[in-house]
């Protein structure tokens, strides 16, 4: 496990000046859906910009069955996990990969805001995913952020999300491990999960 502490300066940086995009509402954003605007797309809003997400090749098909196989052992009886569902966020309907959220799906009646972690599998989206969905977790306050990455073949954690003073968020901690190593959820700090056994 290789642990690098967050550099102050990670926010994203704001659009040029003169640009300004136009943000989609919740509800804009789901009737265009229902009109069938985003047939044959996969897109998520992000801080009120709907933006259109990387194709799903099969490595990263496996790659989130794997994620999600895994996750199910260690929180059974405790949490449930969610395939690629919304997580409403402030401004913001990201899609994850895989998340856990505490109890059953009868105790909710809509999409949950509550993760206990938070994962996405990333391939071609890597730099999207250690860099926006870092910071769009971190001001969400979801305490734990893994990012499986397929290139490099190891699981990046992020923890302990914090505002930086200069303005943005992101994660005190991140934590590098390696395909021989195990980690154990801070919602689940009695299991392991073995990295292994993530990837594809």
């Amino acid at each position: 496990m290789t642990a690098v502490e967050a550099p102050p300066d990670t926010a994203t940086p704001p659009p040029a000046a003169g640009r300004r995009p136009f943000r989609w509402t919740r509800e804009q954003y789901h009737r265009l859906g229902e009109l069938g605007f985003f047939r044959d797309k996969r897109v998520e809003r992000i801080r009120g910009e709907v933006v259109e997400m990387s194709p799903v090749d099969w490595p990263h098909t496996i790659g989130k069955q794997l994620v999600g196989d895994a996750l199910r052992v260690v929180f059974a009886g405790t949490g449930w996990v969610s395939d690629q569902s919304p997580l409403p966020l402030d401004g913001s309907d990201p899609e994850p990969d895989v998340a856990v959220y505490p109890g059953t799906v009868r105790d909710y009646t809509d999409h949950p805001t509550d993760p206990l972690l938070v994962v996405e599998v990333a391939n071609s989206s890597l730099a999207y995913d250690t860099t926006t969905k870092v910071e769009l977790y971190a001001e969400a306050a979801h305490p734990e952020y893994w990012v499986l990455d397929l290139p490099n073949r190891r699981l990046q954690v992020f923890r302990d999300p914090y505002a930086i003073p200069a303005g943005g968020h992101t994660y005190r901690t991140r934590l590098t491990y390696a395909p021989g190593e195990g980690v154990s959820p801070l919602a689940a700090p009695h299991a392991v999960v073995a990295v292994a056994d993530l990837l594809p």
